[in-house]
């Protein structure tokens, strides 16, 4: 399994949620980091030992990626991972009268994660061993209601996007995962009622499963990590 020390990973949307959790387990093993998210002040994680750097970044915003690829670069030096968090959810309703959801979920879901990745290529294949682990969800494996069209759209997009990473970075060391997590307990499903039977998970979990991820030999590559709180047919 790959070291966590000195190992620098970027993590987008890491104000909550999976992001925080995220970033509050991989600063415990000891990688360093670099947070993104659209309001810096909102990152409420301690600099520990000048291995914590917080940076904004906005996924609409075109310029932003660069920006904060050259940020990191700055104050580490090198780039060894990325953890595509950050997302929305705005369902996007088959009959729907209206397409600004879906530009919106596109956007943020898709096209940014996009940007982020095409800056952060080359330091990831110098690294040799450069990991991207993108946070999709079931809904890119699977639509469940017409109600939810443009969400499961903008998550089959990301799940592409994995896919073109895993083949473009193959020779020089890049792996990429796609974790795609059922329902989780964060802001995006406080007023989601879920029936007896059925569970939130907690983002610790998802947390944990990209921590695993991030330290998989380049000879043990994952290019999915399906995690369900709800027993369905399909998974």
């Amino acid at each position: 399994m790959l070291a966590t020390k000195k190992r620098v990973i970027m993590i987008s949307g890491a104000n909550r949620g999976i992001g925080f959790e995220t970033a509050k387990l991989l600063q415990n093993k000891g990688y360093f980091l670099s947070l993104g998210a659209r309001k810096t002040d909102e990152i409420n994680i301690k600099d520990d030992k000048n291995k914590l750097i917080k940076c904004e970044w906005d996924a609409k915003d075109k310029n932003s990626s660069k920006k904060w690829v050259e940020q990191t670069l700055n104050s580490f030096g090198k780039i060894d991972g990325v953890v595509l968090n950050a997302g929305v959810e705005l369902g996007g309703d088959l009959d729907g009268d209206t397409e600004e959801e879906f530009d919106e979920m596109f956007e943020v879901n898709f096209k940014g994660p996009l940007r982020l990745v095409r800056e952060s290529m080359a330091e990831l294949r110098k690294s040799g061993s450069g990991r991207i682990i993108n946070v999709v969800s079931l809904a890119g494996k699977r639509p469940r209601k017409s109600t939810m069209l443009g969400y499961s759209a903008s998550k089959f997009a990301s799940m592409s996007l994995t896919n073109a990473i895993r083949l473009s970075g193959w020779n020089d060391g890049i792996r990429a995962t796609s974790v795609c997590p059922g329902m989780v307990k964060t802001r995006m499903t406080d007023e989601v009622i879920v029936p007896e039977g059925h569970f939130k998970m907690e983002p610790e979990v998802i947390a944990q499963t990209i921590a695993y991820a991030l330290t998989l030999p380049n000879s043990a590559a994952v290019a999915e990590i399906l995690v369900n709180s709800r027993l369905e047919d399909m998974f």
